[in-house]
């Protein structure tokens, strides 16, 4: 059994993914961000970060934080989403999704979406750097139908922040091969449940 902490976020949305994707038996604990569940001490040590998401593994007695540690942990348990010819491939394109994507994608939205007109300056800095990591995106995609050419913890990490271009005040359009990506990954069963 898998312990599921976590909030509906882009972070949050990639491990509920990833379980669905596997079939795995999991139950979902729910953190409300809004009330700093996430400071609790009984949460605290789960994920000493207080963020989410984190596991708890009952059957190895293991608890997880961190996505992109998540993700990795339960593709290499499960033996699924994760090309083991590719797998540095993978690890780098994960962390890529963890060092910028989520990051910076993440600070556009919090300036146009939840702070819109506050700051010019970070509007437009993060603006600039989210259509750049679009822009890369659609490069790769160019001649794949994946990021690492076959369905994975890298599409599955990625997937949750493109699904906020609308808050990144990303125009989708402008990235044809993001929009085919997107809407590939969408129509998944384990994606819409």
């Amino acid at each position: 059994m898998i312990k599921l902490y976590t909030a509906p976020t882009p972070n949050g949305r990639k491990i509920t993914i990833m379980l669905e994707e596997i079939g795995a038996n999991y139950s979902l604990h729910l953190i409300n961000l809004d009330k700093k569940d996430q400071f609790k001490s009984e949460y605290e040590k789960i994920a000493p970060n207080n963020k989410i998401p984190a596991i708890v593994d009952t059957e190895n007695n293991l608890n997880i934080f961190e996505s992109g540690s998540i993700l990795l942990y339960l593709a290499k348990k499960y033996n699924k989403f994760i090309n083991y010819k590719k797998e540095w491939e993978t690890c780098s394109w994960l962390m890529y999704q963890m060092s910028e994507i989520g990051p910076m994608l993440g600070q556009a939205h919090h300036f146009f979406y939840y702070n819109p007109n506050k700051s010019k300056y970070s509007e437009k800095r993060f603006g600039e750097i989210s259509k750049n990591i679009y822009l890369r995106l659609d490069k790769r995609l160019e001649s794949r139908r994946f990021i690492i050419d076959e369905y994975s913890i890298v599409d599955i990490a990625i997937w949750p922040w493109i699904a906020r271009y609308e808050r990144q005040k990303i125009d989708i359009n402008e990235f044809p091969n993001i929009i085919q990506w997107f809407k590939r990954i969408a129509s998944r069963p384990a994606v819409k449940k």
